[in-house]
């Protein structure tokens, strides 16, 4: 039997081209960002992505035996990494990722940062997520929610073959799972949660109990892509997580004609508890004649009433744009993360067309004024032109500092 050394020496380069993988993927890891602005003084954008595929560690992509790979492939490949949750752990920060392979199937990953802008790295080894009696065929998009419970949880889509039509291979039955943990790395799963929709695929858990209960922001829909009678926002609450089911859902933030909710919209990470209220981030989706186009907004609920919506500044926050707009889905922006720190920072994580991770940086009281001083949708154009005129005549006005 041939020694490692000599198969080695038997195949051209191969330590070679282990050490420029090395080395170039470490160059990947230490690359500084730096802000870029774009944000329009609302939030900062920055150069470089801090999760794309090149980050998942070579480990978990490359068969390092040189025995058992004499070239060196890529044996388990990765095609993208997208639609972190994220949350503040042990004083650093951290991203719950999903992390899509060549072969289609999603799964969870723990990257962490030591300043949430750069120098992400993924722990050694992925989530191993427990199933359920009827396992999953795919699982992605996790939100992490810290509840005073004392438990982190992290909610996330399940997608199992639909079963009511066997010979439609695009038939999908998407659910909610729930798993909660205290160290991100074991995992205890609970049944999905039940609601009277026929599929749930985004949902998220409030941070804090209300009157007792737990909360949930739900998008209830009649399939896996069409929404149906489902109405946008929706928000419920169960008495029990580890047998989660909500009867009655009432709809917090509403899908609307000639909007940007106008096919769907879902809430995006769990909000954030400021004194003005519930801070919301969620996500709304319309049709082009070029497809789907996804961006992200914000909005304020009121702090007891958390299903009660107190500010809506009109139209998106943040759109795709430049690189951002191509990836495998194009035109898509989705945010499941963002970080509250200690000094009122705001990272908001958010990824690009399906494809990859981005933060973005702004602070609480800048997202406030934006909420509030930032007109509401009087969803007709004549009306949207009358808000213009105000803005514009108190810009013209003398004294307040503009050009007459």
């Amino acid at each position: 039997m041939q020694t490692i050394d000599a198969v080695v020496q038997g195949t051209p380069g191969w330590a070679a081209r282990l050490g420029v993988l090395e080395k170039t993927h470490e160059a990947l890891l230490n690359q500084p960002n730096e802000a870029v602005g774009g944000g329009w003084g609302v939030f900062e954008r920055y150069r470089y992505p801090v999760l794309t595929a090149e980050h998942v560690p070579l480990h978990w992509r490359y068969d390092l035996n040189p025995r058992t790979n004499p070239f060196l492939m890529e044996r388990m490949g990765v095609d993208a990494v997208f639609n972190s949750g994220a949350m503040k752990f042990e004083g650093r920060y951290v991203q719950a990722a999903r992390i899509e392979g060549a072969d289609r199937k999603s799964f969870f990953a723990i990257a962490e940062s030591p300043n949430g802008i750069d120098n992400w790295r993924f722990w050694d080894c992925p989530i191993r997520m427990p199933e359920t009696e009827r396992p999953d065929v795919n699982v992605y998009d996790m939100r992490l929610v810290e509840h005073e419970d004392g438990w982190i949880y992290g909610v996330f889509c399940t997608e199992r073959k639909d079963e009511a039509h066997p010979h439609d291979l695009t038939a999908a039955d998407a659910q909610v799972g729930i798993a909660r943990t205290h160290d991100l790395v074991t995992w205890y799963r609970l049944p999905d949660l039940k609601t009277r929709a026929a599929q749930q695929r985004n949902a998220v858990l409030h941070p804090e109990f209300v009157k007792g209960k737990y909360g949930f922001y739900t998008r209830p829909q009649d399939g896996f892509i069409d929404i149906g009678s489902g109405g946008g926002v929706g928000w419920g609450v169960c008495d029990d997580i580890t047998h989660a089911e909500i009867g009655e859902e009432v709809i917090v933030s509403p899908k609307r004609y000639h909007t940007i909710t106008e096919v769907k919209n879902g809430e995006g990470p769990a909000p954030l508890k400021t004194p003005e209220g519930w801070l919301h981030m969620a996500h709304a989706v319309r049709n082009t004649a070029a497809g789907l186009r996804y961006v992200v907004y914000v909005y304020v609920t009121d702090l007891k009433e958390p299903w009660r919506v107190t500010y809506a500044p009109a139209g998106y926050l943040i759109s795709p744009r430049g690189p951002e707009r191509v990836g495998d889905v194009s035109n898509v922006i989705f945010c499941g993360g963002w970080i509250l720190d200690d000094d009122g920072t705001v990272f908001i994580y958010y990824a690009s067309s399906d494809t990859r991770m981005h933060v973005g940086r702004s602070d609480l009281d800048r997202l406030l004024d934006y909420c509030k001083n930032t007109p509401p949708d009087p969803l007709r154009s004549a009306a949207c032109v009358e808000q213009r005129y105000e803005l514009i005549g108190r810009n013209l006005t003398r004294g307040n500092g503009a050009r007459a």
